[in-house]
């Protein structure tokens, strides 16, 4: 199997603990260069329903630098399916490396404009009944967040207060709700600008049941948007390499730690909190950058 969860490990982080509050990730990225950190748990039941149901193809949505589209081009290849992405907005050329990646792999691209991709159920009936099994962008659905819940099976997290994750489509955060214990919180790091939507979208992936964990999710650590990454980030990614030896990419992971460190020096955790951050992978997305942009390949 591709997927090396023995990999993955807590590394501490220390220049994010402050007083008696420690600071820890879990290294999803580990698992995989491409489908890496979250995508794997996310995917891996879609694929097993395809594969179970005879499906020939895979297909899905996403952006130029969709960490997900890649991730489920390489998966699709490894499972014997074809696999086909829509992508929002013009074809460019050159391709972003996440797209050149994903054809890389067999993946055929077809371009949507931004108002089609609105409505994804209709270009999901244009294929209705041909072998294509569909996943929607990020993986979201109630099979994306069944996987995403494994993740805290990974190790023990029991001693844990808080588990803090950045939050795309929200359904990584709907799977670690539902496994997390009732005593835990958990915060949600939103990537996207404006999306207020977002709680209803992951409170519709949560069974309807007492003693889930709460979660909250914060809106000000988007740097302007998706993928967006001015060079305050940039520095701040290339500063937490040097002092926790810690990669990071510029669509998540690195929003993640900025906004800990912020809330950490704002008080915003009790004095004695243990804090769990989950490294969601995606490194590849920094491909797009500048060569000798960041310290760590």
């Amino acid at each position: 199997m591709y997927a090396k969860l023995q990999n993955i490990k807590v590394q501490p982080l220390p220049h994010f603990s402050v007083g008696d509050t420690q600071t820890d990730i879990l290294r999803l990225d580990l698992v995989h260069p491409v489908v890496s950190g979250n995508k794997w748990y996310k995917l891996k039941y879609y694929l097993a329903e395809a594969l179970a149901g005879n499906y020939h193809s895979l297909a899905s949505f996403g952006g130029a630098y969709s960490n997900h589209i890649v991730a489920t081009a390489f998966a699709a290849r490894e499972a014997g399916l074809a696999s086909t992405g829509y992508i929002r907005g013009e074809e460019t050329s050159p391709l972003s490396p996440t797209l050149g990646n994903a054809m890389e792999y067999g993946m055929k691209l077809e371009y949507v404009s931004r108002e089609t991709f609105r409505n994804t159920e209709a270009i999901m009936a244009t294929t209705a009944n041909n072998g294509i099994y569909w996943v929607r962008e990020g993986g979201f659905g109630t099979l994306g967040a069944k996987g995403a819940s494994d993740i805290l099976s990974v190790t023990d997290t029991s001693s844990y207060s808080h588990i803090i994750c950045a939050v795309g489509t929200g359904t990584m955060l709907a799977g670690l709700v539902q496994a997390a214990l009732p005593h835990q919180q958990l915060v949600g790091i939103s990537v996207l600008k404006n999306h207020f939507g977002l709680e209803q979208e992951v409170r519709s992936l949560l069974p309807q049941k007492e003693g889930l964990a709460s979660f909250t999710i914060e809106q000000d650590f988007h740097f302007g948007g998706y993928a967006k990454h001015p060079q305050n980030l940039i520095r701040f990614m290339q500063e937490t390499w040097v002092q926790e030896r810690l990669p990071t990419d510029i669509v998540y992971t690195s929003k993640l730690l900025f906004a800990v460190k912020h809330l950490l020096a704002h008080q915003y955790f009790p004095a004695g909190s243990r804090l769990l951050l989950i490294h969601s992978g995606g490194l590849q997305g920094n491909a797009s950058l500048p060569s000798g942009t960041l310290p760590f390949s």
